[in-house]
């Protein structure tokens, strides 16, 4: 909970919150596990919520149905039990460390095999989901994620001719092949990075420091949840060429907030942006910086994705996340 969360971070706070609020049941446990319980217990939560800690093998088991919400699973099991897959990018490509890759691996394994239903993010994560833990499609339900409007909309500020991304530096989202897309837009545009340093920066800013126009390319490193905002209220132009993503949530946020969208056309991103972003092949330069060219040159074109992307957006209710997910829990406690 609290501020500064990532995806997932959001999904759990607003999926909690919405289930607590539901009428599906008069009392709600939440449980953390030790990094996160003492934390927790000092948070603003609703009056029907018990915070609790969760151990991998000890602890009480009584709760009609236990939901993992971040593709993982307790070694002692519950009675019933729903995990959510956001993604499996760590089994896909090499964006870890071989470390981290095995226990992720065997952590998704054991969680999927342990599951009554698994509830996948997007039709994309499902089909890994598929694939990579052997899990049959008839044990997979999708539930979209909603979208917190976030720095207004369209025409409530003057757009500034800045292109942004938001995501930590690293080799998965890509911004490596936008550095080098950015060349191609007129000399008055900014490129500005929003986010913290990921896995292999370094070589993010490496291409940064090469770039014969770093001095109009900005890295603000971590900026908060406001500051994020401020941005998708300047920006002209969002700019996402991430190779893997199980949702993506970022392009949804930007067409919230009015901002027409370049995505790329590979993973969960054209289930997710639709006919309402423009989508290239981001591993080819050319396609990428054509992108940027016709965008930055086009203010047209720009307002018809920002009309595409408004309409689009609205299609991510958390409210429907919620109903949907009491379907899924309505479903397996009426299967056992």
């Amino acid at each position: 909970m609290g501020s500064a969360l990532s995806g997932v971070g959001v999904y759990s706070r607003e999926l909690l919150n919405g289930l607590a609020a539901s009428d599906f049941a008069e009392g709600w446990d939440w449980f953390y596990r030790s990094q996160r319980y003492w934390r927790a217990r000092f948070q603003k939560i609703p009056e029907n919520v018990r915070v609790r800690p969760l151990a991998s093998n000890r602890g009480d088991r009584s709760a009609a149905l236990f939901h993992g919400l971040n593709q993982r699973l307790p070694a002692l099991r519950f009675r019933r039990q729903v995990t959510t897959f956001h993604d499996l990018f760590v089994l896909s490509g090499d964006y870890s460390t071989p470390e981290f890759r095995a226990r992720f691996a065997a952590q998704a394994r054991e969680a999927a095999a342990a599951s009554d239903l698994i509830i996948a993010v997007s039709a994309f994560t499902a089909s890994q989901v598929e694939s990579y833990l052997n899990v049959p499609a008839s044990r997979i339900r999708v539930i979209h994620h909603g979208v917190l409007a976030r720095g207004g909309g369209a025409g409530e500020t003057p757009r500034e001719k800045v292109i942004l991304c938001v995501g930590a530096l690293q080799r998965r989202k890509n911004q490596i092949a936008l550095v080098r897309a950015f060349q191609a837009a007129p000399p008055d545009w900014v490129l500005v990075l929003a986010g913290s340093e990921g896995f292999e920066a370094e070589a993010v800013l490496r291409e940064i420091a090469n770039s014969p126009i770093i001095d109009r390319i900005r890295v603000t490193g971590y900026i908060s949840d406001e500051e994020v905002a401020q941005w998708y209220r300047r920006a002209s132009i969002f700019a996402f060429p991430s190779l893997d993503e199980g949702f993506g949530m970022p392009v949804i946020e930007a067409m919230a907030a009015g901002v027409p969208v370049i995505a790329s056309n590979r993973s969960s991103l054209p289930e997710v942006c639709g006919d309402a972003a423009l989508l290239v092949d981001a591993t080819n330069d050319a396609d990428l910086a054509g992108a940027v060219e016709m965008l930055t040159r086009d203010e047209n074109l720009r307002a018809k994705l920002t009309a595409a992307g408004t309409v689009r957006a609205a299609e991510f209710r958390w409210g429907e996340a919620v109903r949907k997910t009491i379907a899924v829990y309505r479903e397996v406690i009426g299967s056992n």
